[in-house]
Parts: C-alpha cells; sequence; structure tokens
C-alpha cells in the first residue's frame, strides 16, 4: 500500500495501529503547527516591539542631535545674553539717578509752563523699582493748543538728560468754549504718564532680592 492509501485508510480509534510513516507525518505536521502557532503569538509580538524601539531610537537620536547642538551654541549664546545685558545697563544709565529726579521733574513741569501749556495738575506718584530701573507715574492734567503740546514734546526731548515719557490711560480732548466764546482750538490732555531713573547697584540688587522673595 503508498502512503496515500495509508492516510485514507487511517482508524481515528485506533492510533497506535498506523504505519511508522503516518505516525513521522503527522508528528512532523504537529511540530509546524506548533512552530507556526508560536511564530503568531510570540514572535510577531516581539517584531512589533522591535519595530516600535527602532523608531523611537530614531527619535531620540534627532532629540539628541537638536540637544547637542543647542549645547554646543550654549557658550556663544549665554556671551551675546552677557553682552546685551551690558548693553542695557549702559542705555539705563543714560537715564536720570535718583538724585536727579526731583530736579527733573521741575524741569518738566517748567517744560510744560514754556511751552504755554495751562497744568492744572502735575502730582508725581511713588515710584516703583524693576530689575535695572525704576519708574515714576505722574498724574497731570494740562490745557494748551495742539503746537503747544508739541513745543512741549521737544522740550522735555531737548533735556539734558535722557528723558522717556509714555502715557497710560491717557486722553486728549477739545476744551469747552468758556463763557460762550470759542475754546481757540484748546486741547485737554489728562491720566498718567511715567518717567524712569536707572537703580544703582545696591538698589537693582535690592530690586532683584525683593523681586526672587516674592515670587517665592
Amino acid at each position: 500500500m503508498s502512503f496515500l492509501d495509508d492516510i485514507r485508510n487511517l482508524d481515528r480509534n485506533n492510533v497506535g495501529g498506523w504505519t511508522q510513516s503516518v505516525k513521522v507525518f503527522f508528528t512532523v505536521l504537529l511540530f509546524a503547527l506548533v512552530l507556526l502557532l508560536g511564530w503568531y503569538f510570540f514572535v510577531s509580538d516581539q517584531q512589533d516591539n522591535l519595530t516600535s524601539l527602532a523608531n523611537k531610537e530614531v527619535s531620540l537620536k534627532q532629540d539628541f542631535s537638536t540637544k547637542q547642538a543647542k549645547a554646543v551654541n550654549l557658550e556663544a549664546l549665554q556671551q551675546q545674553l552677557d553682552e546685551m545685558q551690558d548693553m542695557l545697563r549702559q542705555l539705563l544709565r543714560q537715564l536720570p539717578s535718583k538724585t536727579e529726579m526731583p530736579e527733573l521733574l521741575i524741569d518738566i513741569s517748567q517744560t510744560a509752563l514754556s511751552a504755554g501749556l495751562e497744568t492744572e495738575l502735575f502730582e508725581p506718584g511713588p515710584e516703583t523699582p524693576k530689575d535695572f530701573y525704576a519708574e515714576k507715574p505722574i498724574k497731570l492734567r494740562m490745557t494748551g493748543t495742539y503746537h503747544q503740546f508739541g513745543t512741549f514734546i521737544s522740550g522735555v526731548a531737548s533735556l539734558p538728560r535722557v528723558v522717556i515719557l509714555t502715557l497710560h490711560d491717557v486722553s486728549l480732548t477739545p476744551a469747552a468754549p468758556t463763557n460762550g466764546s470759542s475754546s481757540g482750538g484748546k486741547l485737554i490732555l489728562q491720566g498718567t504718564v511715567k518717567t524712569y531713573r536707572y537703580l544703582d547697584d545696591e538698589e537693582s540688587a535690592a530690586a532683584t532680592k525683593n523681586a526672587t522673595g516674592g515670587q517665592k
């Protein structure tokens, strides 16, 4: 009998009576099936993990290259930052000092008077220290023409010290006519402006210490 005939005439209830070739065939078949299932449930998962780890490796290498490039340039960037901070300090030192601030406020008020402005309110407030400078608010209310305001601004810019005035909640409105007569093109400027002075080393250190303490 041939091998195929042995397969066709198998007695499932009498495995022990199978021929040697049939037993070897089914043993090999069972072994191959076990290997196939093992590969499917174990090896394929391992391949997926390997693929995931390979992708992660590529991402980590890119991240490392980016951070390495930043680390290489860190010293140069830090030097540029230090130079910019030194430049900023030099510019701030062109602002008025603490001892010059009272005289500066008088100069600003006198400049407004010389420009022909009517100063109804000029009230300096308490200053606020920052890192390298301090800002001082001034509440004011002035009346004058557009040309007079221009003269005032030009006069402030011509003062010996660098004077910076920034506007905060400031309005410029036409003045109301008085006694039935025209306002003559006069305008009312009212609100708060801020001027600035630089801090000396001790004041700057104290401001930095207070800011650090406030953040804690």
